[in-house]
C-alpha cells in the first residue's frame, strides 16, 4: 500500500482518573496503542507516524523498539491541528487517519477504506448508531451524499436527531489532506480546529466523500472512561465467546468468561464458569476446562481435564492429564501424556514422563521426571542454593515417599524407592530403598505445658 498512517495519540484523557497518558491505559492486558499500532503494521504502510503529547516521554520509552516516526502536538488544539503537526513526514500517495483511544478497530475495515480513497480520494469510516449522543454527525444531501459532519455542540435540533455518526477514522490523498488542512479555522463553539471540517472544504471543492461502515460497534468504539473501558473489554470478550459458541465449544455462560488474548479451541471443548485466557492459549479435542482456571500461552492436550481453581501459565500439557484443584504449573513445564498433578502442587520449569503422579502439596522446578513415577505429598526438590538454580533428575518407576526433600544436584536412580520423611543430598542406587531419618526416642520425663 502507498500509504502513511497517522495515529492521534496526544490526549491525557481526564476522565480516565489517572496520571497515565490516555493511550497507555490497558486494553485486555496491552496498552491501547499497541493494539492500534499491531493492526495499522498488519496494512504495510510506508510510516506510522504517532501524534504525541502529554507525558509523551512514557510513549516513545515503550514503544522505543519499534519503526516509529513520532511527532508532538505540545497544545491541545484540536483533531485538526494534530494532523498539521504530522504533515511535513507524510510522503506517501494517502493518508489514514486512527486514534490511539479506539483499541479495537478492524484491519478488514481498514483495507475497504483504504480500497474505497483509492476511488474517491477521501473516506470516512461511520456506523449507525442506536443512541449517538456525543458523536458527531454525518449530514447527507438530497440525494444521500456526503455534505459535512457536525460536532454534537455545534448541531441543531433536527441533526441530532441523525444516528450515522462520524468515527473519525479516515483514508484521505494526501496532496488533498494538505490543502484542506490549511483552510481549517477554529470557527467554532470549543475553539478547536476540527479535522472533520476538511469533509465539508472537500464537498464544497465538489470532491466526493464517500464511506464505509464499520461491522461491529466495538471496533470504532473510543473510550473515554475506565467505565467505557471495563464496558468494551466485555463486549469484545463477548463477541468471542459467542463465535467459540457458534464452533461448538460448550461455555457454561459467556458473560463469565475472560479471553484476554486468542483462544483456540477444537471439537467438543468444555469450559466452565469463572476462567480467564491470556496469551494464546490452545484446547485440544474433548478437554475439559473447569471452572475458576487461569490459563496463559499454553497447549492443553486432547481428553485433558483441568480442576477447579488452578494457575497455568506458559506450559504444555499433554493428553489424558488430570491436574487440580488448586495446582500451579509455571513456565517452561511439559507434561506427557496421562499424568497426575494433584491439589496444591506447584512445578516450574519441570518435564514429566508418561504416568506419572505428583498428587498432592508438593514443589518440582528445575526438574526432569520420568514415566511411572510417584511424588510422595508434601516432597520438595530444593533446587535453589541462594545464588543458582540446580537440577533435580529423577529417573523412570521412582517412589519418592511423602515429606522428602531432594537437594538438587541430584539424580533419583531408575526404580528408587525413597523413605518417606527422607532428606536425599546424594545420587541414590539403582532400585534400592534410600532414606535418611534420626533414631525414634520416646522422652519418659517429659510433661506437655499447660496454661496459666
Amino acid at each position: 500500500m502507498d500509504l502513511d498512517i497517522v495515529i492521534l495519540a496526544a490526549g491525557k484523557g481526564t476522565r480516565m482518573k489517572s496520571d497515565l497518558p490516555k493511550v497507555m491505559h490497558q486494553f485486555l492486558k496491552k496498552p491501547f496503542l499497541q493494539m492500534v499500532l499491531e493492526t495499522a503494521k498488519e496494512l504495510k504502510p510506508n510510516r506510522i507516524i504517532p501524534v504525541i503529547g502529554y507525558k509523551s516521554e512514557i510513549i516513545r520509552e515503550h514503544f522505543k523498539e519499534l519503526d516509529l516516526e513520532f511527532v508532538e502536538q505540545k497544545e491541545q488544539l484540536g483533531t485538526g491541528h494534530a494532523v498539521q503537526q504530522a504533515i511535513s513526514k507524510i510522503n506517501s500517495k494517502l493518508t489514514m487517519i486512527l486514534y490511539g483511544d479506539v483499541p479495537c478497530i478492524n484491519k478488514d475495515d481498514l483495507i475497504n477504506l483504504y480500497r474505497k480513497s483509492e476511488k474517491t480520494q477521501l473516506a470516512l469510516i461511520t456506523f449507525k448508531k442506536s443512541n449517538p449522543k456525543g458523536f458527531g454527525r454525518i449530514v447527507r444531501d438530497n440525494n444521500q451524499k456526503i455534505a459535512k459532519i457536525v460536532e454534537e455542540k455545534d448541531s441543531n435540533d433536527a441533526e441530532k436527531e441523525i444516528n450515522e455518526i462520524n468515527t473519525g477514522i479516515m483514508c484521505v490523498e494526501t496532496a488533498l489532506l494538505k490543502n484542506l488542512l490549511s483552510s481549517v479555522t477554529n470557527d467554532n463553539a470549543q475553539k478547536e480546529y476540527y479535522l472533520t471540517d476538511i469533509i465539508k472544504l472537500a464537498v464544497d471543492a465538489k470532491i466526493n466523500v464517500d464511506n464505509i461502515e464499520a461491522k461491529n460497534e466495538y471496533t470504532i468504539q473510543g473510550v473515554n472512561s475506565i467505565e467505557e473501558l471495563v464496558q468494551l473489554e466485555r463486549d469484545v470478550m463477548n463477541e468471542k465467546a459467542k463465535k467459540l459458541l457458534e464452533e461448538g465449544v460448550k461455555i457454561s455462560d459467556c458473560s463469565r468468561i475472560d479471553i484476554r488474548g486468542e483462544l483456540v479451541c477444537e471439537e467438543n471443548v468444555s469450559i466452565d464458569i469463572g476462567c480467564i485466557f491470556e496469551g494464546k492459549v490452545t484446547l485440544k479435542k474433548g478437554s475439559v476446562i473447569g471452572p475458576y482456571n487461569i490459563i496463559k500461552d499454553t497447549n492443553i492436550g486432547s481428553g485433558t481435564e483441568l480442576l477447579a481453581f488452578n494457575h497455568v501459565d506458559n506450559s504444555i500439557i499433554g493428553n489424558d492429564c488430570r491436574v487440580g484443584p488448586y495446582s500451579r504449573i509455571r513456565p517452561q513445564t511439559q507434561l506427557n501424556n496421562k499424568i497426575n498433578i494433584g491439589n496444591f502442587v506447584e512445578l516450574k520449569n519441570v518435564k514429566v514422563g508418561e504416568e506419572t503422579k505428583v498428587n498432592h502439596l508438593s514443589y518440582v522446578g528445575d526438574s526432569i521426571i520420568g514415566k511411572n513415577v510417584n511424588v510422595g505429598a508434601g516432597t520438595i526438590t530444593c533446587n535453589y542454593d541462594g545464588a543458582n538454580k540446580h537440577q533435580t533428575i529423577i529417573e523412570d518407576g521412582v517412589f519418592i515417599g511423602s515429606d522428602s526433600q531432594l537437594i538438587a544436584p541430584i539424580t533419583i536412580k531408575k526404580g528408587s524407592t525413597i523413605g518417606a520423611g527422607s532428606t536425599i543430598t546424594q545420587d541414590t542406587i539403582e532400585g534400592k530403598l534410600t532414606l535418611s531419618r534420626v533414631n525414634q526416642i520416646t522422652v519418659d520425663s517429659w510433661e506437655r505445658p499447660k496454661k496459666k
